[in-house]
């Protein structure tokens, strides 16, 4: 050997034999890499031998194998050195394998084509191969000794246009074999690559190559588990000349829509977990089988345990939060701690066994340039990769692996464990296998009073055509369940209510293997799913109307009081924006979005840690930010549109002008435009009519709204959209006193944000006209009669919280009084401050008794309290016992009496 080497070089030449005798056999790559192996390996530095002219295609096969030889030596110098990060290592490799698969492709489709022709589809446009890179290197985190896994896909069938023409499938089963051929073959200089095509529909048994059609047709009727894990590194290949611009970016897009929705399901699909922990558990067995503990890829903690871990959660998000659907591990592992799936602490333990794991891997690799894992048994060869794993010794390397595979191991096991591993207590209980007695004796020792009754409703269960006719696998996920249901029942303040809620929330959900696979992997979901469906009949409706909203009870910051609503928005830009023009998803989104964040918002009130105040705040927030986010949508969807933005507004009256939002509140909104454009007021009243379209359609993901649009001038019979200057012009000559008592309530919420600063204006100068008072009160008085005598319940002894004297409705009626009366004096009370504020500033400006507002503002407050726990229960509109809130009544009626007189 050279004595005139870089001193550097000698550690990494006296580790890798094959490093060694590659600069013994061929000196003249010394000079070479003494040049260049200071920076990474380049694309240029790749590419510069192949471009020349090859006689043949031996002349081909050699060039691409002496490329190679250069360039394992460059990155085994500079990793083995010291100089080269995993990421670059892993990188360079990829490159490699690209450039020699393009250059290999590329050449033999001209050969091929100068005798067959061109391979044409059914427009007469030429096709061309795609090669799919699988595995690692489709996730671009090649190894230095790895096989490549290629799966070959084109377009359309067809035949070629040369004289000699051939079916599209003969051409490129043709270019596959040379392809395989050019990369694989053992030649003199060696091989480029292994080749593995396994991976292929059908495996060794498939053809060697198959259309989009045939490849859609597979998924839907044969695709396997393992082939969906196996999918989500796929990536299309195909650079340079062989990628035909336009057309390739065609094909590849054909090829998501086909392959997205196998890999990735629309709904979380926990069933992923499951079927993930049986692959894993046939690799240990094989591995045990062939005594490979020591495997630092299959073995107990090793490499695949770390993929399986971020794959998993890929496979059950991926479908939902397309941020999830990228190929790189370490990349899965940084944006599961983003999404609050995975801790920090442990995405730091996984990241880092990960790179030493790796690095390990490869330097087992370049002793002879053989794919191995195994770790070494011979003294020598655990000092040479000790050494260069910069360990003193074996023992010292050994202890720190270890301690890596430990973390790795315990992590899995934490994901992956099978908490229904072993029966459970009342499974017995659960299957109606014991005595009624001790079944009796059973539920009474949980705690449940009508023992009798959970064994009829279970027997009743059992022996339904519903839970008969499931399949096999949900029908053992569901007996796994149940067993746990009645037990967490039994955990609850009412047992017997909760186990009722319990069972006809499984029935909703025995047919979605993927919830009732959640429920068995996660037990504490289950706990959480009592207690809310516990505390609440609105609650357990609304699981059984939404059971998507399970996922939400698994998220560590349910609890957590403080929403990020700025994070809140951005994440569901982004969500719709990955889905852009896909109206079907787009408002799927909107509804799943919503109903999350109502659920937490339900968690968090069934929790005793939101006030009455604060939730509404939220929940109006929320409505807010949905119409916000919908409206540019629908206005995308209009055809002939005359403007990019719309001169658009959308006002908020009642509740949602309020912001006193409840659960299931409707939206009454106003549409306002301030557009001079001849087109204005059609396109403004398609707008508006697909924004309601949009907010109230029931679609599979439910609904988000129901709409009240009779608010808006001439109610019903009026315009849909109406101009500003109309709104300002009808407010002013032919509004009731009762819609300028709405105004009071009203606000911008969505849309030009100048079309909402117009609203305001002219809201504020209704509501400061001067008004003769005598009358003013007379009109709110008949007004409020009317209300009375439609709805008030007319009981001595319960109370209608909102439509009885003394109630809601009065304080609203007051408020509204004292802003038309007093605004024109105080332009404070213009302000959509909320019913207890403004009572407070009318007691401070002297417009009543402060005490007397005070206390009516305590009522109301009360009052709302009251109404939202009611709406919670299976009695929404129930009365309440007038006796229990007479000091609230006498409160309001005082205050009552004192503004309007008896």
């Amino acid at each position: 050997m050279d004595t005139t080497l870089d001193p550097r070089w000698h550690n990494a030449l006296s580790h890798s034999r094959y490093l060694a005798n590659q600069l013994q056999a061929h000196p003249e790559m010394i000079p070479e890499l003494a040049a260049s192996w200071l920076q990474p390996l380049s694309e240029d530095l790749l590419l510069a031998p192949l471009k020349v002219a090859f006689a043949d295609d031996e002349a081909v096969k050699s060039a691409l194998r002496r490329l190679r030889h250069r360039a394992m030596a460059h990155i085994a110098l500079r990793d083995l050195c010291g100089l080269a990060p995993l990421d670059e290592v892993v990188e360079s490799m990829t490159l490699l394998a690209d450039i020699t698969t393009n250059f290999a492709l590329d050449y033999h489709h001209r050969q091929l084509a100068l005798t067959y022709g061109e391979p044409l589809d059914r427009a007469g446009q030429p096709q061309r191969l795609l090669i799919i890179g699988m595995g690692k290197l489709g996730g671009r985190e090649l190894n230095v000794s790895s096989d490549v896994d290629y799966i070959f896909i084109y377009p359309e069938e067809g035949d070629t246009n040369g004289k000699k023409s051939i079916e599209n499938y003969d051409f490129f089963t043709r270019l596959g074999k040379r392809v395989i051929s050019a990369l694989g073959d053992l030649t003199a200089d060696g091989q480029v690559f292994r080749v593995d095509m396994r991976l292929r529909p059908n495996g060794d048994s498939g053809p060697l190559v198959c259309s989009l059609d045939a490849l859609e047709n597979y998924f839907v009727t044969q695709g396997r588990e393992w082939e969906r894990y196996a999918w989500i590194k796929s990536r299309v290949m195909n650079t340079g000349p062989n990628a035909d611009g336009a057309a390739l970016g065609e094909w590849m897009t054909a090829l998501r829509r086909i392959s997205r929705p196998f890999v990735f399901r629309k709904y979380l699909d926990f069933g992923a977990i499951n079927a993930m922990r049986d692959l894993h558990a046939q690799i240990r067995r094989e591995v045990a089988r062939k005594d490979m503990a020591d495997h630092v890829k299959l073995g107990p903690g090793g490499i695949r345990e770390i993929e399986f871990i971020a794959q998993v959660f890929q496979l059950i998000r991926g479908g939902r939060d397309t941020t999830l659907q990228i190929r790189p591990t370490l990349s899965v592992l940084k944006l599961l701690v983003e999404r609050q799936l995975l801790p920090a602490e442990s995405e730091q333990e996984l990241h880092a066994a990960y790179v030493f794991l790796r690095r390990l891997e490869h330097r087992l690799q370049y002793v002879e340039d053989k794919q191995t894992h195994m770790l070494p048994v011979d003294d020598a060869g655990r000092a040479i990769i000790a050494r260069s794993m910069d360990f003193p010794d074996w023992a010292a390397m050994l202890a720190v692996l270890n301690g890596h595979r430990e973390k790795v191991a315990r992590h899995f096991e934490q994901i992956f464990s099978d908490p229904e591993a072993g029966e459970h207590p009342l499974t017995g209980l659960w299957l109606s296998q014991l005595e009624e007695e001790t079944a009796i004796e059973a539920f009474g020792n949980l705690g449940f009073r009508q023992p009798r009754e959970a064994i009829r409703r279970l027997a009743e269960l059992r022996a339904s055509n519903r839970y008969q006719q499931l399949p096999s696998t949900n029908r053992s996920r569901l007996d796994a369940v149940g067993p746990r249901l009645i037990e967490a029942a039994g955990a609850t303040s009412a047992p017997d209510l909760t186990l009722v809620r319990g069972l006809t929330f499984l029935e909703c959900i025995a047919r979605r293997g993927s919830y009732l696979a959640l429920l068995q992997q996660y037990p504490m979901a289950l706990r959480r799913v009592a207690d809310v469906i516990c505390a609440s009949n609105w609650a357990a409706d609304y699981l059984n109307h939404y059971p998507l909203l399970l996922d939400e009870l698994l998220d560590p910051r349910l609890y957590e009081i403080a929403t990020n609503w700025a994070g809140f928005r951005d994440e569901l830009k982004r969500n719709l924006a990955d889905h852009a023009g896909d109206t079907e998803r787009e408002m799927d989104i909107l509804r799943e979005v919503h109903h999350a964040q109502v659920f937490r918002l339900l968690a968090q009130d069934l929790a005793g840690l939101q006030t009455i105040e604060t939730l509404s705040d939220h929940l109006t927030e929320l409505a807010d930010t949905i119409v916000q986010e919908t409206l540019p949508l629908c206005w995308s969807t209009i055809k002939k549109r005359h403007c990019a933005v719309p001169k658009f507004a959308v006002i908020g009256y009642g509740k949602m002008g309020g912001k006193e939002l409840g659960y299931a509140s409707d939206l009454d909104l106003v549409y306002l435009f301030d557009d001079d454009s001849q087109e204005a007021a059609e396109n403004y009243t398609r707008l508006g009519q697909r924004l309601n379209t949009w907010l109230s359609s029931q679609t599979s993901a439910g609904i988000l709204f129901e709409t009240d649009l009779r608010l808006r001038p001439n109610g019903d019979s009026g315009l849909l959209a109406v101009s500003v200057d109309s709104f300002r012009d009808y407010q002013l000559k032919n509004a009731w006193v009762w819609e300028h008592q709405a105004l009071t309530r009203a606000r911008f919420c969505a849309g030009d944000p100048a079309v909402g600063a117009r609203f305001e204006a002219i809201r504020c100068e209704i509501l400061r006209q001067p008004r003769d008072l005598a009358t003013l009160r007379d009109e709110v008085v008949a007004m409020r009669k009317k209300m009375v005598d439609a709805h008030a319940s007319n009981s001595e002894t319960e109370f209608d919280l909102k439509h009885d004297r003394g109630g809601i409705v009065d304080v609203e009626f007051i408020v509204q009084y004292l802003i038309l009366a007093f605004a024109n004096q105080h332009a404070s009370l213009t302000g959509n401050l909320g019913n207890i504020a403004l009572l407070r500033m009318a007691g401070e400006l002297g417009l009543i008794e402060p005490q007397l507002g005070q206390a009516a503002g305590n009522a109301y407050r009360e009052y709302r309290r009251l109404q939202h726990a009611k709406r919670l229960t299976a009695t929404p509109k129930a009365l309440v016992p007038r006796d229990a809130i007479e000091k609230h009544i006498g409160a309001v009626s005082a205050l009552w009496q004192a503004v309007f007189g008896s």
